[in-house]
């Protein structure tokens, strides 16, 4: 059951693995990751400037302490010009505290100072990193973006291609059809003018026997209008026409 379980398992995997390349897109994971240095980027910048200011302010504090410790100075050689020792020994005490907290500042200060400097030259190799990244990063989307339309332009002059041979194909089986129609027309042709096929359209006479009937239609035609022309003109005889004559008077009163 166990092995069954990992099968499954591998299958289900292998498909999502497969789903995520399918909708993976390169150019947006440099993006993303763009994204993410530059963030990167400015969270080191905001570290580099608390520090700074950090630093500027115990700059302040020692100046501070300078010119109290300076003043405590002054208030004790007045007061032992005055003969006030007591007050002489406090204010060089005060200023002995001063000091010591001094020393402290500068000590905290050199530390600031040395994070400072750290920061300072991280934040400019990473900037120099960030912006090579950036250059390399659209180098890949545009070779990507290439390289992808290269694939569409294949694929379509594929698809072309299917289709005119698909066109090819279709206009060879037209070619084949019409000189199939066109040599079977020609051998109708040859056997209507043999003879071993009838004309329908003619009645299935030859060539002759049509000749032979239209000659005698058009006889007919030329005495039947001699015989009107000649009823028209006074029942004058009409005149013979081609080896035929007309009628007698008998044969017209019969």
């Amino acid at each position: 059951m166990s092995s069954v379980m990992k099968r499954i398992a591998l299958i289900f995997r292998s498909k999502a693995n497969t789903a995520l390349d399918a909708a993976e897109d390169p150019r947006e994971t440099l993006d993303y990751s763009y994204t993410k240095q530059q963030e990167l980027l400015r969270k080191v910048r905001r570290g580099l400037a608390d520090v700074a200011t950090s630093r500027k302010r115990l700059e302040l504090q020692m100046q501070q302490l300078d010119q109290q410790s300076g003043k405590l100075q002054q208030q004790a050689q007045q007061a032992l010009s005055a003969g006030r020792e007591d007050l002489a020994r406090e204010a060089l005490t005060r200023r002995s505290a001063l000091q010591q907290q001094g020393a402290d500042l500068a000590t905290q200060h050199g530390n600031l100072l040395a994070e400072e400097e750290r920061l300072t030259t991280a934040s400019q190799r990473l900037q120099a990193k960030v912006e090579a990244f950036r250059t390399k990063k659209e180098t890949l989307k545009a070779t990507y973006t290439a390289a992808e339309a290269q694939t569409k332009i294949n694929e379509a002059f594929s698809g072309v291609s299917e289709e005119m041979g698909d066109v090819g194909m279709a206009v060879e089986r037209a070619e084949d059809k019409t000189a199939q129609m066109q040599a079977r027309a020609s051998a109708v042709d040859e056997l209507i003018a043999s003879g071993a096929l009838e004309d329908h359209s003619t009645g299935g006479k030859d060539d002759i026997t049509r000749e032979l009937e239209q000659m005698s239609s058009t006889n007919e035609v030329e005495v039947e209008l001699a015989r009107m022309r000649g009823q028209v003109e006074g029942g004058s005889a009409p005149a013979q026409i081609e080896g035929q004559t007309a009628p007698s008077s008998q044969e017209d009163k019969a």
